[in-house]
């Protein structure tokens, strides 16, 4: 059981359920009933299945292709900050930038619930604590993540649109700082293997 919390505490902050339930109300934003919930589901299976994937064949994979973690984490964060930025600078969205049929999947699945951080971490968290405690403790920090989503109308309703476009605008700043943090560390894994 201290494994699994050992594992717990780093993945809920990679997974950043908090931080990353605003960009869900702002992708989601004029969607309810069961196209929402679908789009729930699908960004959960998603994420699982790829954080899944990604513990057991992450490793072999990176080396396969001569990558390495601090490679992936200069890609991964330069993904999310571009990503972020372009919804920062985007003054009103005048159609949906990404297809509802897909979102779950694309941003919400891969690379806001299980991105960089969550699959460097998860990498980091398999070599000291094993498989079991890292995979059960990605899974319950992903079902943290659905929940949020979950209520998330709840929590739109109480904000109003200004109030969810302010939280939305908020989070992609904040997501644009953890890519650039992910970047960052990424260099500094690179020089420091220099």
């Amino acid at each position: 059981m201290r494994d699994f919390w050992l594992c717990f505490v780093p993945l809920f902050v990679a997974v950043d359920a908090m931080g990353v339930t605003p960009m869900f109300v702002g992708l989601t934003e004029g969607l309810s009933g069961p196209r929402l919930h679908r789009i729930i589901l699908q960004s959960l299976v998603v994420a699982l299945a790829v954080g899944l994937l990604f513990l057991a064949v992450g490793k072999a994979v990176l080396a396969l292709l001569g990558v390495s973690i601090a490679d992936f984490m200069v890609a991964g964060g330069t993904l999310l900050f571009v990503l972020s930025v372009r919804d920062l600078v985007t003054v009103e969205k005048t159609e949906r930038q990404v297809d509802p049929d897909s979102l779950g999947a694309v941003p919400l699945g891969v690379p806001l619930i299980a991105g960089p951080a969550v699959l460097t971490t998860s990498l980091l968290l398999l070599n000291q604590h094993g498989i079991v405690p890292t995979a059960a403790a990605l899974t319950v920090n992903v079902l943290i993540a659905g929940g949020l989503f979950w209520v998330s109308p709840g929590l739109n309703r109480v904000l109003g649109k200004a109030g969810s476009k302010a939280l939305s605008k908020l989070a992609s700043l904040l997501l644009a700082a953890i890519g650039v943090m992910i970047v960052r560390r990424g260099i500094e894994m690179l020089l420091a293997g220099a």
